[in-house]
């Protein structure tokens, strides 16, 4: 049990430095969607759909490579030189070609040749950092990676407030910037927070002596191009909606869309803290005698938090969404979100079961996997957008990412078996999906009876778990 809370004390810290950031910058759609037209806030959503594909790219697997081998590499410095100097020279090497065809690429992305420049100089400074920032994780430094987290959202935040905002907003910054729309002052705010960001860990960049290494590199790159394809697969399904949507049904549409997606940002924040402490947890756990028994331990209290984040989310939607969004324009596509909340948490055991090709190095997997993912979701949304609208992609993503899951669990069962509660975590998986669906949709989103709802599954998990809570509790 002393495991188990030494990794939920760092998946504490590492959700209060990713969640609560990007929470914080959660509540800019509030501003965002105030400030900015349907058609604005789809170039704003498009524009990062593309910077996501950028960042896949040029980091190319890196970050989980650096993980793996500097957790098992008894020379920690030679890799953690070799993957500095490695990521630097590329990303040098790449940033001259992409502005170099600045032209070419931003009209073949149909992105303004302005916003492409900013576009570019965000991603190159946020894939150097990348490793600074995977060696603070596995070195088990949460608090200083929470910190520098937060300091960048906030800079964000208190850009887009004082260029944005009418009530706070300040002509004098905004003189500062040549502008012909809104959408660019959120770009601005971004480059310079990551800029601060690049210069507050400029010291990572040189802790260990140079020594290039072209062996450990080999290493780092087999194992990564499987995670970079998987990666690009990922953001297919992920952002592949919100790209063709504004395509086929509009940008008005497309803003709708991207605006009600980012209400199942909750589901979407606790997967990202959990695999900021989880990915640097398993390979540093995945020696011990009792490893397997802790990750399927793990993978049921994720599913039990993700399934009452579901249902929380679900009841309550019309007391969250007006601090979120209040503009009427925006809410046409409200009901994607209990479809988009059910994907990312499918998602999220998805990750959770993927320890097992990342321990044995099988990358190749999980690139297989979400090869097949990406394809189900280009298909599903290029023949269904025209008939049924944006509830395809909702659809798509939900169906994309629940193969994905049950392909990991067989494959899993076979080359690492993990003695994973299956049953418990499907009746928690159903049932809560079951009851927040039947409120959403056919109770009218009837709050009382969905709080009796919870209520009954709160007692259920208790009664159940009650023994090993018990456990819990005394050992904390």
């Amino acid at each position: 049990m002393s495991v188990l809370k030494t990794f939920f004390k760092d998946t504490v810290i590492y959700g209060l430095a990713i969640v609560l950031p990007r929470l914080i910058n959660f509540l800019l759609v509030r501003l965002h969607t105030d400030v900015l037209p349907n058609e604005g806030y789809s170039e704003n959503t498009e524009f990062y759909v593309v910077a996501a594909f950028f960042n896949v790219i040029l980091t190319y697997g890196m970050e989980t490579s650096f993980f793996r081998f500097f957790s098992k590499n008894k020379d920690k410095e030679r890799v953690l030189s070799t993957s500095i100097i490695t990521i630097v020279a590329s990303t040098i090497f790449f940033g001259i070609l992409l502005f170099l065809f600045r032209i070419p690429i931003s009209e073949t992305l149909r992105i303004n040749t302005d916003f492409y420049t900013l576009l570019i100089s965000i991603t190159l400074i946020d894939t150097l950092v990348v490793i600074p920032f995977a060696y603070l994780r596995v070195t088990g430094k949460p608090i200083k990676f929470a910190l520098i987290k937060l300091i960048n959202v906030f800079i964000i935040v208190a850009l887009n407030v004082l260029l944005l905002s009418k009530t706070y907003g300040l002509d004098s910054l905004r003189a500062l910037f040549s502008v012909e729309n809104n959408v660019e002052y959120i770009f601005i705010a971004n480059l310079i927070a990551s800029a601060f960001v690049l210069i507050v860990v400029l010291p990572y960049f040189f802790k260990s002596k140079l020594n290039f290494d072209p062996k450990v590199l080999k290493q780092l790159l087999n194992y990564g191009w499987p995670i970079m394809v998987a990666g690009l697969a990922f953001v297919i399904n992920e952002n592949l909606d919100k790209w063709l949507l504004p395509q086929i049904e509009g940008e008005f549409i497309n803003g709708a869309y991207s605006a009600c997606y980012k209400l199942a940002v909750f589901m979407t924040l606790f997967i990202q803290a959990f695999r900021m402490g989880a990915e640097p947890f398993f390979f540093n756990h995945s020696s011990k005698d009792n490893a397997t028994q802790t990750y399927a331990t793990i993978l049921k209290y994720f599913t039990i938090v993700g399934t009452l984040g579901l249902m929380i989310v679900i009841i309550y939607i019309d007391v969250l969404r007006p601090i979120f969004i209040k503009k009427e324009s925006y809410l046409l596509a409200l009901d994607i979100v209990p479809i988009v909340l059910l994907a990312n948490l499918c998602l999220g055991i998805y990750h959770n079961l993927s320890v097992w090709y990342k321990l044995t190095d099988r990358t190749h997997f999980g690139m297989y996997i979400s090869i097949i993912g990406a394809t189900i979701t280009i298909g599903f949304n290029l023949l269904f957008i025209p008939k049924i609208g944006f509830m395809a992609c909702a659809y798509a993503t939900l169906i994309a990412y629940s193969l994905m899951m049950f392909i990991s669990y067989g494959l899993g069962k076979k080359y690492y078996p993990v003695p994973y509660e299956v049953n418990r975590i499907l009746i928690y998986l159903l049932l809560s999906t079951i009851l927040s669906f039947i409120t959403y949709y056919h109770l009218e989103r009837d709050i009382l009876i969905g709080t009796v709802f919870l209520l009954f599954f709160i007692a259920l998990i208790v009664y159940l778990e009650q023994k090993e809570l018990k456990m819990l509790l005394k050992r904390s």
